[in-house]
């Protein structure tokens, strides 16, 4: 196995020229700003996408271009995709391990390594870039020939270590991987951090006719209907159908909370913690009148935008879902619950690194306290949808097996075979929905796996 063999290699043209101690350094800033976002990443446990957001992101990356902010983003994915790989083939350059105070200088080797390992970018520029910033940053400038030599070193080794390295490599830190195994089993669990390695397609909810906008936009439709394009040709808003409104971005599993409800035409629907809105454009779709709920005034503005381009409305409440008080009960009520957001590692790779097994329970006691709140604004006989986006069982199957115990009021209402198109492969015996990154296997990495959601329907007793 060549390095070629793992897929494609992202490409990077020159970049713009960087002042450097009174000299031009082409491509410096970019990678001292991609080791300052890795440290927020890793030290800071700071969430990329707020990092690299264009307007309200780390400075230090706003000050970039928008071609070296792609660069940035590009080498801090793919550092975090494979920081245990990049990790193990650096340790073994190094004579000794680095003080637990060179943070600094982890940094600059990672995003190295990263170029040198994953992106198409030559190795000499990958290299001399590392060592002029060591030179640049005091508390590395010691250090500039070490990282001259490990770099160089792992750029000559790269062909002959690397397969071995990935191959034995689990890509995540101990308690996500441990918790996956204990959860899923040694061979799942593998196959989920090697989907977690692969950029995911882009998924598309679309208002009508799947076929057509599959051909349009250059993709498949799979069988829950969603259009999947494996490598969309520019950017969302450029793309066919954008600006009229015709589809969103939506991963095809979460999509899918949405139809557990099943004919709601003409129901009074809230949907909970609903920003940025995709959930409440399928409820609005399916003919519910809708009511979308949020605590966040800043994304329910997102929420609204969207609605907008869809040309879709509904009734939008700024509230804190522990305090809110609707004027009547509602037919039915989505919950897709905020949550440590572990099953869209393949979209988010910082997950694992900003989030630990004391955030999984911590957040799983909040989603305990909103199911309970919410199940109260349902009027008895109505269906509640709980739903979110963590791999962990703390959040999904432990959390609702508990809740429906301590609930008299509340009843399981299991989704069948066959009841909803599409969807038969992801339910349990028990009538949930589950699942994982590993999931929906169509023929190549880059095509396959969906997002890793836990979803259960219920009923309020009359």
């Amino acid at each position: 196995m060549s390095v070629a063999d793992r897929g494609p290699r992202r490409t990077f043209s020159a970049n713009p020229e960087h002042r450097e101690d009174g000299e031009f350094v082409a491509g410096l800033a970019a990678r001292k700003a991609a080791a300052r976002l890795l440290a927020a990443v890793i030290d800071a446990r700071t969430p990329l996408d707020g990092l690299t957001d264009h307007e309200n992101g780390h400075p230090q990356y706003r000050a970039l271009d928008l071609r070296d902010r792609g660069l940035v983003r590009a080498i801090l994915v793919t550092a975090l995709r494979y920081r245990m790989t990049i990790t193990g083939l650096l340790a073994r350059r190094l004579e000794k391990s680095l003080p637990p105070n060179a943070t600094a200088l982890s940094h600059i080797l990672h995003v190295a390594a990263a170029q040198i390992l994953f992106l198409d970018i030559p190795d000499s520029a990958a290299v001399d870039l590392a060592v002029t910033h060591a030179k640049s940053d005091p508390r590395t400038q010691r250090f500039s020939g070490l990282v001259n030599g490990v770099l160089r070193t792992l750029a000559r080794a790269k062909e002959t270590e690397l397969p071995a390295a990935l191959a034995a490599t689990d890509e995540a830190p101990g308690w996500f991987s441990d918790r996956l195994k204990s959860t899923y089993g040694t061979e799942k669990a593998r196959q989920i951090l090697q989907a977690h390695r692969v950029e995911a397609p882009v998924d598309f909810t679309v208002k009508t006719n799947p076929e057509l906008w599959a051909e349009k936009l250059g993709g498949i439709v799979l069988p829950t209907g969603t259009v999947r394009v494996e490598n969309a040709a520019g950017a969302i808003p450029e793309l066919p159908g954008f600006a009229d409104g015709a589809w969103w971005v939506q991963d095809a599993a979460a999509s899918l909370p949405a139809r557990l409800f099943g004919d709601i035409a003409g129901l009074r629907v809230a949907d909970l913690c609903a920003a940025p809105g995709g959930k409440t454009a399928q409820l609005i779709l399916a003919g519910a009148r809708v009511t979308a709920v949020d605590t966040s005034k800043n994304r329910l503005v997102r929420l609204a935008a969207n609605l907008e381009r869809l040309g879709l409305s509904a009734e939008i409440v700024q509230a804190d879902l522990l305090k809110y008080e609707p004027a009547e009960l509602f037919d039915a009520v989505l919950l897709d619950a905020p949550c440590s957001s572990t099953g869209t590692v393949r979209r988010h790779p910082d997950v694992p690194w900003t989030k630990t097994a004391a955030d999984v329970e911590k957040l799983a006691g909040l989603q305990e306290r909103l199911l309970a709140r919410a199940v109260t604004l349902v009027r008895p006989g109505g269906r509640i949808v709980f739903s979110n986006c963590s791999l962990d069982p703390l959040e999904g199957e432990e959390l609702y097996r508990a809740f429906l115990a301590a609930t008299p009021a509340i009843t399981h209402d299991p989704v069948g075979q066959g009841e909803i198109q599409g969807i038969d492969a992801f339910l349990t015996p028990q009538g949930t929905l589950r699942t994982t990154p590993a999931d929906l296997d169509l023929g190549t990495p880059e095509r396959s796996g969906l997002d890793g959601f836990f979803a259960a329907r219920m009923m309020r007793a009359g």
